[in-house]
């Protein structure tokens, strides 16, 4: 849809910002670095905008000219000056062709500034995130997020395309009309401003009346798109269990209460025009009948009624875009808003300590770590353990214990309150967190692939590795012989979803992803937990060879596959309340042999 034709009514209730002036005085900011693009888009608008005004006064003289001509044809003149109304006409042309001109300039320098203000916007959104805190992700929503991105920096693109030059042109065009209308007749000129108050009240008290419905149709709106989308995703549950009918129901209920909202809402938006052109005709016809009058008398030309009905109709125009722009403006400050916010949110604090990590062992020490999301909330207490280089740990215990916590940790993902996290020795404070993330490799409960071809996931690992090393991982990860099942082998494409391969072979692909890597610190977090038992020893075989000589730490709910763990850390409310081998543990009779023996009672 053209940029252009923006909506007249008010079928849109602004969303209002929290803090106008502070907001706008960000945006303004933002704008400086195209100060002189908008500057130049300004005189553009005010020329093209004047140039218009100007047409009906010439056309006025046209006709008071072919007026004139007739009546001295009547009384035996030389009648009709073709050759002046001629120029009168062409001049007029030439004058809306370049009002057309400096409108087109005006037009495409401010959808090239709105685009790039939302190509920088999105710049600017997507490199903060790379420097934003995981603790923030993790307070918000992936839609709260995702709208930013999308929703607010289109609003704020379009609605400042839109605000920036229709707000010059309804304020040019209203003072212009007003001088031309003054020129031509004052008399004339206080009838029609004198008329404008009727239309402002009688649209006031229709807007104020239609808000309401407005607001309830956006509400039922989004309950009927949650239910049709709840009946669609669930439909199997609800046949399952003979749900239809009540759902039917339901929906009936929500879409009845759209339909009695939107019919009053868009009835009342609907009398706005007619009651503005029933004024507006009034108008007119107290112009035309003073105008007469007054020509008549011979204190206008006849064509000065006809421009100054023109103006009349046009001087209606400004008001309404400035009506509609003042809605379209609040949504965009509350877009750039949220946008700012998200902007000004705290970063992660950059390591002054530079250390390289060259050669990795993989050796890790936690020293009297305590850590808790909010200050006056621990969750970590006092935690020590040292592992060396190639152990295989396994973090055990009940659900908010901190076992992922202390992984999030140890990958620097937050600070720790107080305590220390050491590799090889030295403090993980002393390396940039680019570099630390480097050593470590992941494989989740939670499986991340994207759309693209199996090798292209498959090297996301490693970004220039060769297609030799990509199917050497593969094979090690017994995956090779699934993917070349496939039709196109390494060149099928995973959909968006990537449900067009199952949840075991997903797991799969993420550990040749990760054996790739070539990690010398391994974490696997729950990755068998939501596959069958067949599945899960293949996937068993894959992390055997994944894990050979690099330090593991694996966070398991199924305690059967970490028997042969070099060390058990069994952790509870944030504390290690037990570590030692499989054996010991259970021969201690204590938390993990309750843990343990819980997974196999009936």
């Amino acid at each position: 849809m053209s940029k252009k034709n923006v909506s007249r009514g008010p079928m849109r209730v602004a969303e209002k910002p929290k803090d106008f002036k502070k907001s706008i005085k960000k945006l303004l900011k933002y704008l400086k670095t195209y100060k002189i693009s908008l500057i130049i888009v300004l005189i553009f608008a005010i020329f093209s905008t004047i140039f218009t005004i100007v047409g009906p006064k010439i056309l006025g003289n046209a006709t008071t000219e072919l007026f004139n001509g007739i009546i001295n044809k009547i009384n035996g003149g030389t009648g009709i000056n073709f050759s002046l109304i001629a120029k009168i006409l062409i001049t007029l042309l030439i004058l809306y062709i370049i009002s057309a001109i400096f409108s087109y300039i005006q037009g495409l320098l401010m959808t090239n500034v709105s685009q790039k203000i939302t190509y920088k916007l999105r710049k600017d959104i997507n490199e903060k995130i790379d420097r934003m805190p995981m603790k923030y992700f993790e307070s918000k929503t992936h839609g709260e997020v995702l709208s930013i991105i999308t929703n607010d920096v289109d609003t704020l693109s379009f609605s400042l395309n839109q605000t920036a030059t229709e707000v010059i042109t309804a304020i040019v065009t209203l003072i212009g009309i007003l001088i031309m209308m003054f020129s031509i007749n004052l008399i004339m000129t206080l009838i029609a401003v004198l008329i404008l108050p009727f239309s402002i009240i009688f649209i006031m008290i229709i807007a104020k009346r239609s808000q309401k419905y407005f607001k309830n149709q956006q509400l039922y709106l989004a309950n009927v798109n949650g239910k049709v989308e709840e009946m669609f995703s669930g439909h199997r549950v609800i046949k399952a269990f003979n749900a239809s009918e009540d759902m039917l129901n339901k929906f009936r209920k929500d879409n009845n209460n759209l339909y009695n909202s939107a019919w009053k809402s868009q009835f009342l938006s609907g009398l706005m025009m007619p009651i503005m052109n029933f004024v507006g005709n009034l108008g007119y016809a107290f112009v035309g009948v003073v105008g007469g009058y007054l020509a008549i008398k011979g204190k206008i030309q006849v064509g000065n009624i006809q421009s100054f009905i023109q103006y009349t109709k046009q001087f209606n125009r400004p008001l309404g875009s400035i009506s509609q722009v003042s809605s379209m403006l609040q949504s965009m400050v509350a877009a750039s808003e949220r946008i700012f916010e998200f902007l000004e949110n705290e970063e992660e604090k950059i390591n002054t300590k530079t250390h390289k990590l060259n050669k990795v062992e993989g050796n890790v020490e936690f020293k009297n770590v305590k850590f808790g999301y909010n200050e006056d909330k621990m969750i970590i207490h006092n935690f020590s353990a040292k592992i060396k280089s190639g152990q295989k740990i396994a973090i055990v215990g009940p659900t908010g214990a901190g076992k992922t916590t202390l992984v999030k940790l140890l990958m620097h993902f937050y600070e720790i309150n107080d305590g220390e996290i050491l590799i090889d020795n030295r403090n993980i404070n002393d390396y940039k967190r680019s570099d630390l993330r480097k050593i470590f490799g992941m494989v989740l409960q939670d499986t991340w692939l994207f759309n693209g071809t199996i090798m292209e996931n498959l090297r996301y690992g490693k970004l220039n590795a060769t297609d030799d090393e990509v199917i050497s991982a593969a094979k090690t990860a017994h995956v090779h012989h699934f993917i070349q099942t496939l039709p196109d082998s390494y060149n099928m494409m995973l959909n968006e979803e990537t449900n067009n391969i199952s949840g075991g072979q997903k797991q799969l692909l993420t550990i040749a992803r990760a054996i790739l890597a070539d990690p010398k610190i391994l974490i696997l977090d729950e990755a068998t937990s939501s596959v069958d038992t067949r599945t899960e020893l293949i996937l068993q075989k894959a992390m055997d060879k994944l894990m050979e000589g690099r330090t593991s730490f694996i966070i398991a709910h199924r305690l059967s596959t970490i028997k042969d763990a070099d060390l058990i850390i069994v952790m509870n409310e944030g504390d290690i309340v037990e570590i030692g081998n499989h054996k010991d543990l259970l021969s201690k009779k204590g938390f993990y042999f309750k843990l343990y023996n819980s997974q196999f009672e009936n």
